[in-house]
Parts: structure tokens; C-alpha cells; sequence
């Protein structure tokens, strides 16, 4: 497995949660389950994301500002969550914030998939995106 195979997996567990979240009505149990899930996971992949896929990138030219606007979603991205957290979960606002969080994650994970990965496919050897994705994979289960 690659580092690109290995972070497309946990995109789909992203995409698939927020699918399910944004489909969810008012203050209930189910809002608030996949809502936990969903920020964990997205706190999680962010981390490992950046330690073991973008700071090996960063000190390329072509790739640093690639890298830098991704941690900068990341940030857009926790302040997305941290606004959901501070709203009631039965308000139409939480609801619109939610699917703001959705359209801002998805954004970022086409961004990834069809243009970081492209560009970064050419600087990594087929060795280092494997030694990255073995390093990635082991963060993501120690710390789920």
C-alpha cells in the first residue's frame, strides 16, 4: 500500500460520515454519535496527514505552498467543528454549518486527490510513499 491508497481510505470514511451527518435531524442521539465520529476522524487524519504526508513534501519548492494551503484547510476546517460545537444541534444554523463543514471537507479531499497527489507522485519514489504510508497507517491505529 501507498501513502495515496492508505489516505483515499480514510477520505471515503470522511465523506461517507459527513454524508450520513448532514442527513441527520435535530438533537438526537444519531446527530450527536456521527458528529463525535466524524470529528475525531477528522482531527486524526489531519494529524497524521500532516506529520507523515505533508511536512516530507514542505521542503520541495513545488510542493511547499501545496503543503501549506492544506494545513490551512485544516485549520478552516477545525474552526468549522469548533462552530458546530458551540451551536445547538437542533438549530437550522448547526444544520447549515454542517453542510458548510461537508462542502468545505469535500473540497479539500478533491484538492488532495487530483492535484497533491499528482504533483507530489512526482517527487516521492514508489519506496517513500510506501515507507509514508506504513508510517501514516500506524499513527491512524494507535491513536483510534
Amino acid at each position: 500500500m501507498n501513502i495515496y491508497e492508505a489516505i483515499r481510505i480514510d477520505h471515503d470514511i470522511q465523506r461517507e460520515l459527513l454524508d450520513k451527518l448532514t442527513q441527520t435531524k435535530g438533537d438526537s442521539k444519531e446527530r450527536a454519535e456521527i458528529f463525535n465520529k466524524l470529528k475525531k476522524e477528522l482531527d486524526l487524519h489531519a494529524n497524521a496527514e500532516e506529520r507523515h504526508f505533508y511536512k516530507p513534501l514542505i521542503p520541495t519548492d513545488m510542493m511547499q505552498e501545496h503543503a501549506r494551503h492544506g494545513i490551512a484547510e485544516h485549520h478552516e476546517i477545525d474552526e468549522l467543528i469548533e462552530q458546530l460545537e458551540e451551536t445547538e444541534m437542533d438549530s437550522s444554523a448547526w444544520l447549515k454549518t454542517a453542510k458548510d463543514l461537508k462542502e468545505k471537507v469535500e473540497h479539500h479531499l478533491e484538492d488532495e486527490e487530483h492535484t497533491f497527489f499528482q504533483l507530489s507522485g512526482k517527487i516521492l519514489t514508489e519506496n517513500q510513499k510506501e515507507e509514508l504510508a506504513t508510517k501514516y497507517n500506524a499513527y491512524m491505529e494507535a491513536h483510534r
